[in-house]
């Protein structure tokens, strides 16, 4: 009966045991628990890329000592330097994107630098360049002179140019002089000049010249004018030396002096003088004083007239005389 006694309370202590972690059990959720949110995967980063710069000028040669300037989009700068003996440039290590190359000095009193220009840098990869600098232009001063005094003269115009272009217009001002800045594309380049407009008063220059001219350097110009030669006006005050010719006398009517017919007074010491004798006297070759020289049928009026006038004259004289003689007889035969 022990016995049973003690199965019976191991049985109980059993079921009490039992009973008490059924409830402890019970009190867990049937819902599964929810997990963390794993880490996000990391981006791989971007290789970096890099630019290489190689100078030169306009004939091939490279250019030591240019000074560039790299930018970033942000306008940080990300890199500068000079080119080396070979004239060349590296930006390594550059993360990609847009970038501004900006030279600073090109290093040479020969040459001008380029303008700014965007780079784009792409992953792993070298972007490579290739910069011509120009030359500097030449400083060009033009200078028009009188060719015989020397004296500067405004108002020239010229062309100068290289080839078949013309580069460069001048026209020289109040002093006579006029500047500019002609284009090189060599360390010596030919050019020419030729006057398109003289000053006022001169002939144009009409050959050609031709120069030489470097880049960055200084170079006269001249042409030369000649005057004008204009004909010399009048002089108003002068008078004309020719004298006038003297007119003819009117056909018919005797004239005084000795430019008309026979004086009556050599009529009448030649009273036995016959009419027609003296009449046909001047119609010969030889011409009476103060008429025209004979050229044909214009002068046979005047010859008409001249005639006329020497046959009056005698006939006057003729008659005069024999008056004279007839009165001479009167006075004779009456003193007998």
């Amino acid at each position: 009966m022990h016995a049973r006694l003690v199965r019976s309370a191991v049985a109980a202590i059993s079921v009490a045991g039992t009973l008490a972690w059924a409830p402890a059990a019970s009190a867990l959720s049937s819902e599964p628990t929810p997990s963390a949110p794993a880490a996000p995967a990391e981006t791989p980063a971007q290789k970096a890329g890099s630019v290489e710069i190689t100078k030169n000028d306009p004939e091939g040669q490279t250019l030591p000592g240019a000074s560039f300037l790299l930018l970033d989009s942000a306008g940080q700068e990300a890199g500068s330097g000079k080119t080396d003996a070979q004239g060349r440039l590296a930006f390594p290590d550059l993360e990609p994107g847009i970038y501004r190359l900006k030279e600073t000095d090109s290093g040479s009193p020969l040459h001008g630098v380029v303008a700014d220009q965007d780079v784009i840098i792409t992953p792993g990869a070298t972007t490579r360049l290739t910069i011509t600098d120009p030359f500097k232009a030449a400083a060009i001063l033009l200078q028009a002179k009188d060719d015989k005094t020397g004296q500067l003269l405004p108002g020239a115009t010229v062309n100068i140019g290289t080839g078949t272009s013309a580069l460069l217009t001048l026209t020289t001002g109040p002093k006579g002089t006029a500047s500019g800045e002609l284009p090189v594309s060599s360390r010596k380049t030919e050019f020419w000049v030729k006057e398109i407009k003289a000053p006022a008063g001169y002939d144009l220059y009409k050959p050609s010249k031709t120069f030489t001219a470097g880049p960055g350097a200084p170079v006269t110009v001249t042409v030369t004018n000649t005057k004008k030669i204009t004909d010399p006006k009048p002089d108003p005050s002068e008078k004309p030396t020719h004298k006038p010719t003297p007119s003819p006398s009117s056909p018919g009517k005797p004239t005084s002096g000795t430019s008309g017919g026979t004086p009556p007074a050599e009529a009448s010491a030649t009273p036995d003088t016959d009419s027609s004798s003296v009449a046909a006297a001047p119609v010969g070759n030889s011409t009476p004083r103060g008429a025209l020289a004979r050229t044909g049928a214009d002068a046979t009026p005047w010859l008409i007239g001249g005639a006329a006038v020497l046959i009056a004259a005698g006939g006057g004289s003729l008659l005069l005389a024999r008056r004279s003689r007839a009165s001479t007889c009167t006075d004779g035969s009456t003193d007998s």
